[in-house]
Order: C-alpha cells, then sequence, then structure tokens
C-alpha cells in the first residue's frame, strides 16, 4: 500500500516550485493555479514571498497537487493520502474529494483570515526530546505564572513521540523555549511561520472555512483521506469538508496518523514537496516502510523506485 504525504507551513524553501519536475501535469496544474490567483505561482518561492502566510500556503498546496498529478500520470497512484496541517487541502484534492481550484480558493481565504487575525506577534516552535507528558506541564506551569490563558501558547502539532510544536504569543514561546531545555529538550527551534495555528484563538477562521465549504460540493473520496483532527480515516465528503475546516483550531495528530497509515498496511510513502520531514517521522517510526521524500528525489527515480517495488514482490505498492 503507498500513501501520499503533503507538508504543511515549515517545510517551504526559496526556489522550491521552479525545481518541480518538467512534466506536462506541472504544467497544467501551474496553468491552472495561475488563472485562479491572477499571478504566476512561482512567484510564490521567491526569498520575499516566502516572509507570506498567504504566498506560503498556496505554494505548498500548488507543489503537492503537481507532484502528486505527474507521479500519477507515470503510473504511481496511492493507496491513501494524508496532508499536515494546509497538507491536507493537496490531500482533499489527491483524493479526488476536492476540485483544485476550490482547494486554491479556501487555502487563499484560510491564509488570509489568519494573517487578518494575527497581525503580529505570534508563531510556533518546534521541541524535540520531550514526551507530551513533560511539554504539557512545561506549558501549565507557564499558562498558570501568566493567568492561565489557553490563548497564550498551546499544543499545536503531535508529530512524534517526541517532536511537537508549540504556538503562541511570542513572548510566551520565549519562556517555553527556556523551560523545554531546562526540562531536558534535545532541540528548540522556532519554526518560518508567522502566524500560530491549531488552537482555540482559530475559531473564527474555522468558521469561514466551514461557512465556504458548506457552499461547494465536495465527493466522497476515491481513497481514504486521514484527518488531521482524529486521524481516522475518512471517504464521506461531510466528513472530510469537517477536517479542513476545523483542522485550523485543533491539533494535529500527525502521529496517530502515522500509526493509522501503518495500521491499514502502508509499506510506503512518498512525500510531496517540498521538505522531508514527513518522511523522516513516518521512517523513525517503522524502519520497514520506504519512506520518500520527493523534494529529494527526480520524478524518474521514484518513479523506478516504485516499480522496483513491485517487481520485489509488493504488487501493492503504487499500482
Amino acid at each position: 500500500m503507498l500513501a501520499f504525504l503533503f507538508p504543511g507551513q515549515g517545510a517551504q524553501e526559496a526556489g522550491y516550485l521552479h525545481r518541480l519536475p518538467a512534466h506536462p501535469r506541472v504544467r497544467q496544474t501551474l496553468d491552472e493555479a495561475a488563472a485562479v490567483l491572477g499571478q504566476d505561482p512561482l512567484d510564490l518561492d521567491r526569498e520575499p514571498a516566502l516572509q507570506s502566510t498567504l504566498a506560503v500556503q498556496l505554494g505548498l498546496l500548488v507543489a503537492g497537487v503537481a507532484q502528486a498529478r505527474a507521479l500519477e500520470a507515470e503510473g504511481v497512484r496511492p493507496d491513501a493520502v494524508a496532508g499536515l496541517s494546509v497538507g491536507a487541502f493537496g490531500a482533499a484534492v489527491a483524493c479526488g474529494s476536492l476540485d483544485f481550484g476550490d482547494a486554491l480558493a479556501l487555502v487563499r481565504l484560510r491564509a488570509q483570515a489568519m494573517q487578518g487575525a494575527f497581525a503580529g506577534g505570534y508563531g510556533m516552535l518546534a521541541v524535540s526530546g520531550l514526551r507530551q507528558r513533560a511539554l504539557e506541564q512545561v506549558l501549565r506551569d507557564i499558562q498558570a505564572s501568566g493567568g492561565g490563558a489557553s490563548e497564550q501558547a498551546w499544543l499545536a502539532n503531535l508529530n512524534s513521540a517526541s517532536q511537537f510544536v508549540v504556538a503562541g504569543r511570542e513572548d510566551v514561546l520565549d519562556a517555553v523555549r527556556d523551560a523545554a531545555r531546562s526540562a531536558g529538550a534535545r532541540q528548540v527551534e522556532r519554526l518560518a511561520v508567522a502566524v500560530p495555528s491549531h488552537g482555540p484563538p482559530l475559531a473564527g477562521v474555522a468558521a469561514q472555512l466551514a461557512d465556504a465549504l458548506a457552499a461547494l460540493r465536495l465527493r466522497d473520496a476515491a481513497m481514504p483521506y486521514i484527518a488531521n483532527t482524529t486521524a481516522r480515516a475518512l471517504r464521506a465528503a461531510g466528513d472530510i469538508a469537517r477536517d479542513l475546516a476545523e483542522g485550523v483550531m485543533r491539533p494535529v495528530l500527525w502521529h496517530d496518523t502515522n500509526r493509522q497509515l501503518l495500521e491499514r498496511g502502508t509499506r510506503c510513502a512518498i512525500e510531496m514537496p517540498p521538505g522531508q520531514a514527513l518522511s523522516t517521522f513516518l521512517r523513525n517510526l517503522n524502519c520497514q516502510v520506504q519512506a520518500l521524500a520527493s523534494g529529494t528525489s527526480s520524478l524518474r527515480a521514484l518513479v523506478l523506485r516504485i516499480e522496483r517495488l513491485r517487481s520485489q514482490g509488493e504488487s501493492s505498492v503504487g499500482g
């Protein structure tokens, strides 16, 4: 079984859209995006644009869908999809539930609403080397010292058993950084994300997305779509729409998503560009899984790798 994985913010880097494969389906995707957005999508990965939440979220969607379409055109088709945070919209396109043009409009709304709600003073912090219980205690202690407001900082992403992302106010994130290091965290670093995500303050953004999704016609998925909010496999259009809307205000259960993929028999996963964090998380959870990052391999190399797995008896991989 093959899964396509779609990354979220933090994976972006200058030039990643320009490194997409020279393939007719990539060109078609770029042209579709240009028609909807009214601009060349290749401008979204230039250094100045990477400072914009809007440009980053749209660029990640375009890159993921373009790569997935090129792979499918070469005979590499997924059996399940999953996307982290804004990557969920690319996953929804790949499983046939959401039209690409509608996804572009939704992600534009999502990013603009997030920028409007958090013009500055917020961010996200990755913490590695602490268990969830220890990090939650750090957050409780800091919240208690500051009056207990959950809007100060919250656990946003549960990426692995010992890698998490905390979102919140910049001054509180500084305190989280220091306290997490004192508690034994191996690595603590700020992410290249200008707005917070996946917490109670995003309820208004989620409501806007829910209204926009209610006006669209989504389809039942052609394959399992693993939800950010529950880590469960979804197929019904209404369930996927709910996950896309509520995902912006609820924690991303990525570690559980990987467990769900493994329980469903995933033997291989391909991470859409850019980055390789998602394939690393999966590989660290189960070293027997072939977890590939398309941002570091050519399209031809990925296709050959899948064909080799098929020839070795993995008939259910990428068929």
